[in-house]
């Protein structure tokens, strides 16, 4: 378990404050636990990916900041899809990315108090032994507009029920004879609640346990009992389990307080949205079937979204935890821009990765007015863009904080009369504005002047294999600089060019389906569908040459190879006499720009520093949508997605005719893009309209509206009826806050203090503690005008 023995100043929160953190905040001072306990409870059924990064990020983040645990436990209560290759590779992950904890918990550690709960259960008339068949099953459940009707087991005697379920772990019954389910309400507009099934057959081998169990529980009863025997106050999912609360809520109603859950605190779950990310699948079972069918090499492959395979590409647990940490927590699902990973993993690189020169696609060049034999050493900068500072003691400071000798500050590179230089960098008939070397052209060459093209030698069919050229020395003039290598000295290496793994932004997307094999359905059209998305281009490998110095660094270096991207060694296959290096990412995100890798002067966006995104290649009618949806106000990145996503753009415009175009378009994006691309939107363009022009006329502020339209999408209310049935109108009057804020301070005078002493962070503790007594309702604007200027004071 985690454990930090004093929590940090805000300033080194982990997760920013955020809607749980307002719950831990209340609970905490209610006195409702003493310490918070979370959990990260990964099902071992395959490797953890990003998604599981940034819940993990979510879990042990919240612990760290509250001076709480967090526990690592297992959900091992699927005995035919799990394995222990899944729990050391999760648990590896785990550890990689920084998380520490005292033991590993399981479930299945907790099988004999899970089966004596389920026993106490049926004791209690609160559960019973079904025989109905899992079809019939669901037919008994009902509909949404049906109630439920009662299985024709499900009121067996208490006496039948024990003795069943004890035969059942006896193993006397095959799979699928009889189940155990909960008796609580067929008439529930929730449908989880109809009886859930609580236990099931299942005559398979455990990883752990072997055949020493065939009943097995459900998620939903393993999860919240073992939260309970693991101590775990505040337990936390996403989004999709909101209707599992109930279950878990019931069992505590039930268990808690009696023996074995009589002496730990009791459990509640709260739930955050999911967050998915572009051109990639986080589904564990998409996951398996892209190693199983051999489309990537493995589990760790570095196109994979899973950690290992981030890790083998080369991302650091830093840029993971910084990415994390960007994505933040909210109530809603939301699609991720993938800019905004690539952006973590350059921001990281950046001030890690040393520059070298690496060549991948070589063209040899003969500089003639050199002698044979000719070779210096040059002497160039490891970072030679970015100032380095001399201390007292003669050493060096290097971005992020090395500090090494002047020597070691720059690396020795061998010039010699023959090179390479890049294909790319040569062109016989360049396109316009083309910098680099032309026949009869100049160059300047990284560190070592500038070289004029005097002829060039082609192959048999016709290629360019060699460039003659001309040393003009340090003064010469030239517009362009490339990189270059000595044809004599390099190392030989394999550099294996990762891209994105799908070609499309939402692979499992419904508007991607192919509509001449409708018919076939199911979960094999779906899969099909995803993979016929995948990627042709996304291993791209090639053989060149790289500088000498690399032989003697760390394995685990990273480079910027200039002008090419960010590097190092894979650290399976590469050797010190057969290099590999793997891409970790590209400069830029050039993602689609096929084009500009053709005309290399075409002007490129700058990177903004939340994104680092590029327009990607779109039609003309693409282009036409997105000119017409910014010209309206809709900002760039919106209108991007809005731009080539149809879908949304129609639901968009359908609700601008009820409002503005520009204060919608973040809603349909980032709020119920999701819910709109699979079809499952519950709040229609008008609905959503009406809730906009609610916040901008100040009657509610954002967080109101992010609650109220995650609740309406759950439940299909109208969002204004739910601001009206519940009274949420923002408060905007100072006379009913004035006196909130003058409790909120006089119940804090040590905090008061240290606010005027100059600890102005605890503006935020204040303005938390005004909106909990409010209840998230006053406004946000007024109320920090009014806590400035009695904190003044």
């Amino acid at each position: 378990m985690s454990t930090v023995k004093n929590p940090p100043e805000p300033r080194r929160r982990m997760v920013s404050p955020n809607f749980i953190t307002e719950i831990i905040d209340a609970d905490l001072e209610a006195g409702r636990y003493e310490k918070v306990v979370t959990r990260f409870p990964p099902e071992p059924n395959g490797y953890a990916h990003l998604g599981h990064a940034i819940a993990s990020y979510i879990d042990f983040g919240i612990a760290h900041d509250y001076g709480g645990v967090c526990r690592l436990r297992f959900d091992d209560t699927n005995p035919e899809t799990e394995k222990q290759e899944y729990v050391d590779s999760i648990t590896q992950d785990m550890r990689w990315l920084g998380w520490e904890w005292d033991e590993t918990s399981f479930a299945s550690n907790y099988f004999e108090q899970l089966y004596e709960m389920a026993v106490r259960l049926i004791k209690m008339g609160k559960a019973y032994v079904d025989s109905v068949s899992p079809e019939e099953m669901a037919r008994l459940r009902g509909s949404v507009d049906k109630p439920g009707t009662p299985s024709p087991y499900r009121e067996r005697s208490v006496e039948e029920n024990l003795e069943l379920f004890e035969r059942m772990r006896a193993g006397e019954f095959p799979n699928g004879a009889h189940v155990l389910r909960a008796k609580i309400d067929l008439a529930s507009p929730n449908m989880k609640l109809r009886d859930p099934v609580l236990y099931r057959i299942v005559h398979a081998e455990h990883y752990r346990t072997g055949r020493k169990w065939c009943i097995y529980p459900s998620y939903d009863f393993a999860q919240a009992t073992s939260d309970a025997l693991d101590g775990v106050t505040h337990s936390l999912c996403s989004l999709e389990f909101v209707d599992n609360r109930a279950i878990y809520d019931w069992l505590m109603d039930h268990l808690w307080g009696h023996p074995p859950l009589d002496r730990t605190p009791r459990p509640h779950q709260y739930e955050f949205g999911r967050r998915s990310l572009e051109y990639t699948v986080v589904s564990k079972r998409k996951l398996r079937k892209l190693v199983a069918g051999g489309y990537v090499r493995g589990w760790d492959d570095p196109r994979m979204p899973t950690l290992a395979g981030q890790r083998r590409r080369g991302v650091t647990p830093e840029a993971i935890r910084a990415f994390a940490s960007q994505v933040g927590i909210s109530r809603t699902n939301r699609t991720v821009d993938i800019g905004l990973l690539e952006h973590a993993i350059r921001d990281d690189l950046n001030h890690r990765a040393p520059r070298v020169m690496a060549v991948t696609r070589p063209l040899k060049v003969v500089l003639e007015n050199l002698p044979e034999g000719h070779e210096q050493t040059l002497h160039l900068a490891y970072w030679p863009h970015d100032v380095v500072q001399e201390s007292p003691d003669g050493l060096v400071a290097l971005p992020g904080g090395r500090r090494v000798r002047p020597e070691e500050a720059t690396r020795p590179v061998p010039f010699t009369r023959e090179l390479y230089i890049e294909q790319d960098d040569f062109a016989i008939d360049p396109p316009p504005g083309f910098k680099r070397l032309t026949p009869g052209g100049t160059v300047r060459l990284r560190g070592a002047g500038v070289i004029r093209c005097e002829r060039f030698i082609t192959g048999e069919a016709g290629e360019v294999v060699e460039l003659r050229c001309t040393l003009l020395g340090e003064n010469a003039s030239a517009k362009g600089v490339i990189h270059w290598v000595s044809a004599s000295r390099a190392l030989a290496a394999e550099f294996r060019l990762y891209d994105r793994l799908f070609t499309v932004p939402h692979p499992e997307a419904k508007e991607h389906e192919d509509e001449e094999t409708e018919d076939e359905g199911g979960p094999a059209h779906e899969d099909r569908d995803f993979l016929s998305f995948l990627n042709p281009k996304s291993l791209e490998v090639t053989h060149g040459y790289v500088e000498p110095s690399v032989a003697d660094d760390p394995a685990d270096t990273r480079y910027q190879f200039e002008r090419s991207g960010y590097f190092w060694r894979d650290p399976i296959d590469s050797r010190p006499e057969a290099l590999v290096f793997n891409r970790i990412v590209t400069l830029k995100d050039t993602w689609g720009k096929e084009a500009e890798r053709k005309t290399p002067t075409a002007k490129r966006k700058t990177p903004t520093a939340e994104r680092q995104r590029e327009v990607p290649d779109l039609t003309a009618e693409q282009r036409e949508v997105l000119e017409r949806l910014k010209s309206q106000g809709v900002g760039e990145a919106e209108a991007l997605v809005l731009a080539r996503e149809p879908r949304l753009e129609a639901y968009l415009s359908e609700a601008a005719k009820h409002a503005e175009m520009g204060a919608l378009a973040g809603w349909v994006v980032n709020d119920l893009g999701p819910a709109i691309r699979e079809e499952q939107v519950r709040v229609t363009p008008a609905q959503l309209a009406a809730l906009v022009r609610l916040l901008q006329g100040g009657s509610i502020n954002t967080r109101i509206a992010k609650d109220v339209l995650a609740e309406a999408q759950q439940s299909g209310e109208d969002p204004v009826t739910i601001v009206e049935r519940r009274g949420l109108r923002q408060l905007s009057d100072a006379g009913t806050l004035e006196p909130l804020i003058e409790r909120v301070l006089a119940a804090n005078p040590d905090k008061v203090a240290a606010y005027r002493s100059g600890k102005t962070g605890l503006m935020g503790f204040f303005v938390g503690q005004v909106m909990r007594e409010t209840q998230g309702q006053a406004n946000p604007q007024l109320l920090q005008e009014l806590l400035n200027r009695k904190l003044a004071g």
